[in-house]
């Protein structure tokens, strides 16, 4: 929930932030999945010989194991060998057995991609001409199946046990101390470092078959647990493990010797006279300042450490400026626990607190600021990593990310607006001591009454039977009476140990309806308490839309893939026949305006003299110009090359060459060197069939 600086102006400014930091990064850290950009030979392409080798190009680099890329003859039989290679870049191999036969081969990989997903895919290419295949081709990857469900809940459980750990304790140390000593929000804690680690645990269990077989046998496989300790996200979920032990020590010193103080130190208790003497109170007011800065400061290197395990692990630490993008992650992640997981606390605050320690309007107040703070963060955290990450505005209804984006930015409109109604609620809410203490006046006045009642009845009792003779007693009969009066005793202190146990159950049934009664007695906090439950209801939809698309290809990458698709389409259908090549290819500099398409064109196509055409044009399809294109073509299966060809520039977006030689038939690969800045360049490639 938010508080306005003015009534208005202030609601109107978070929901603005809210929605824009929404719309270009989520309320989850940045995450990217790696996308096929290009394969040597290219997809559904037909080469006259068969091939040394299969190489595959991704947006991103990859993590590749034994068997992430298997080459299938039309039977089925593998005809790849060895480990994949990288070569450099982002270009991954995997050679041939010698002497392949004519017909339609399929190529399936799959990869990791730097965000620690597993991804998956595959295409035909064929030798000579096509043919039948016995190969089923399928792109369902190890995340597709229970496994893959499993791990998406476990990510989950963990990003919500991380809210409700760090945001429920924010809450507590900043917003309302007296918290500390409240049953229900402890719970709320410590069920969120349960929550964490185990799921923390499971995810390190499902790792290895979650990249790899996705079969729910293999989750117990020790050699895969082993492989997977040795990767970074591995590395990570042990740390995380290891920054929890940490976090188990913190909750017990805020929920033991800082509960102790936050209860001594409180404002009306003090008042009231029984926190201790003024020496006490002095020397103790130091030591619990002492205290709170100690737990905040190491509360917060924990949290920090938390989401660093995040960040280490995913894509953050990869691609342009990570040395920035992965604290900018951490501080994007504690600012989505401080506001949610604040929140759940708050929660239950309103609805279990006992009436003792009600929360008041000034700690409501105190959440509101660290909320609204919050919320800001979040929007300039997003705008960065938009910045690394958006690709086109078409991306946003044409991809399923995109979509799922929207379905986001509208449940934060509507906590906005709930947390706008719960700012109202705020404004009129009662302060609950005065209520408590007529309550307690009540209480006690009723107990003096008791007393005084049963003191009187005392008085109206006989002084009892005059002490009997000495001389007629004797030792026999003083035994036997005293035999039966120790009877008497324990049976009537039996019947009154029963009667007390009902009496206590009674009495604590009565205090819990008292306490439920007075928390519903002020309609406004009821109103608040609504608002609240509302927001925390869209908050835990908002974390499930979170959690998935952090797993879901964002459309940057997603039309990385399409293009490249189509230009593989394009290219193995262009110059068939046609006389003239056509390749489109997609780039990325990593600077500012970095972004493009640049495509080549060769007529005819042929061994001997050719004309080249160079087109470059940015996201939006407008031609652009850059400071340097260079082109060059190398035949690999004749070792001739890199053959350098310089185009000179036409007009804007345009360079050409004339008489380009190429000595021979063959399938060519064409590399493109495009120079955005003096310090931003890279460099494209894709297969050509010549002759």
């Amino acid at each position: 929930m938010t508080q306005t600086i003015a009534p208005r102006v202030r609601t109107l400014v978070l929901l603005i932030l809210a929605v824009a930091g929404a719309l270009l990064a989520g309320a989850a850290p940045a995450s990217a999945h790696a996308a096929l950009t290009g394969s040597d030979p290219a997809q559904g392409a037909v080469v006259d010989t068969a091939p040394t080798q299969v190489s595959l190009t991704f947006s991103e680099p990859v993590a590749v194991g034994d068997d992430s890329v298997r080459v299938l003859d039309p039977k089925g039989e593998r005809v790849d060998k060895g480990v994949p290679a990288n070569p450099g870049g982002t270009t991954y191999g995997v050679r041939l057995v010698s002497g392949l036969p004519d017909g339609t081969y399929t190529v399936a990989y799959q990869v990791v991609s730097a965000d620690s997903h597993p991804v998956a895919g595959a295409f035909t290419f064929s030798i000579g001409a096509p043919s039948e295949t016995t190969v089923s081709v399928s792109a369902q990857g190890s995340d597709d199946g229970l496994v893959g469900w499993l791990y998406g809940f476990g990510r989950y459980v963990s990003y919500a046990g991380f809210v409700v750990l760090a945001g429920g304790a924010a809450f507590v140390l900043a917003c309302w101390a007296p918290g500390a000593r409240v049953r229900a929000v402890q719970r709320l804690v410590v069920s969120g470092w349960l929550a964490l680690t185990a799921a923390t645990l499971g995810l390190l269990m499902l790792r290895g078959s979650y990249t790899t077989s996705g079969k729910i046998g293999d989750v117990f496989d020790l050699e895969l647990l082993g492989d997977v300790l040795q990767t970074k996200t591995g590395a990570a979920l042990v740390s995380r493990l290891l920054l929890l032990a940490a976090a188990a020590l913190f909750i017990a010193v805020l929920f033991g010797a800082y509960a102790r103080t936050a209860d001594g130190g409180a404002p009306d208790h003090a008042a009231e006279g029984d926190g201790g003497s003024d020496g006490e109170r002095d020397g103790g007011e130091p030591d619990k300042r002492d205290l709170t800065f100690g737990l905040a400061l190491g509360g917060t290197v924990v949290a920090a450490g938390l989401a660093a395990s995040w960040a280490m692990s995913e894509h953050a630490s990869q691609g342009l400026q990570a040395g920035v993008a992965m604290p900018v992650d951490v501080v994007h992640l504690l600012a989505v626990a401080a506001w949610l997981g604040g929140l759940t606390a708050l929660l239950v605050a309103l609805y279990r607190a006992p009436v003792e320690t009600p929360v008041g309007r000034d700690a409501v107040r105190r959440f509101s600021r660290l909320a609204f703070g919050s919320v800001v963060t979040l929007a300039v955290t997003g705008v960065y990593q938009s910045w690394r990450q958006l690709g086109s505005w078409s991306a946003v209804t044409d991809t399923r990310y995109g979509q799922l984006l929207l379905v986001k930015i509208a449940l934060v409109a509507v906590m906005v607006a709930v947390a706008f109604l719960s700012r109202r609620w705020t404004q009129r809410l009662a302060d609950a001591r005065v209520s408590l203490a007529s309550e307690e006046a009540a209480r006690s006045e009723g107990a003096e009454r008791a007393e005084e009642a049963e003191r009187a009845e005392e008085e109206k009792q006989p002084a009892g039977a005059a002490p009997a003779e000495a001389s007629g007693t004797s030792a026999v009969s003083e035994a036997v009476e005293a035999s039966k009066a120790s009877d008497a005793e324990r049976a009537e202190a039996g019947h009154d140990s029963v009667r007390a146990a009902q009496l206590a159950r009674q009495r604590a049934a009565t205090e819990a309806a008292r306490q439920k009664r007075l928390r519903d007695a002020d309609p406004n906090r009821f109103g608040l308490r609504r608002s609240v439950l509302a927001e925390a209801g869209v908050a835990v939809v908002l974390l499930a839309v979170t959690t998935v698309l952090t797993q879901t290809e964002p459309g940057r990458t997603e039309q990385d893939a399409k293009a490249a698709t189509a230009s593989s389409a394009s290219a193995s259908t262009t110059g068939q026949g046609s006389g003239a090549v056509s390749l489109t290819m997609p780039f990325d500099t990593g600077g500012a305006n970095g972004k493009g398409v640049v495509s080549v064109d060769l007529d005819p196509a042929q061994a001997g003299d050719n004309a080249l055409h160079v087109y470059v044009e940015g996201p939006d399809g407008t031609p652009v110009d850059v400071p340097e294109v260079k082109i060059a073509l190398t035949l690999a299966a004749q070792d001739i090359g890199p053959l350098p060809v310089a185009p000179d520039h036409v007009t804007t977006g345009h360079w050409s060459a004339s008489k380009v030689q190429i000595p021979m038939a063959g399938d060519w690969k064409v590399e493109v060197t495009v120079r955005t800045s003096d310090i931003d360049q890279v460099t494209v490639s894709k297969n050509a069939q010549i002759g």
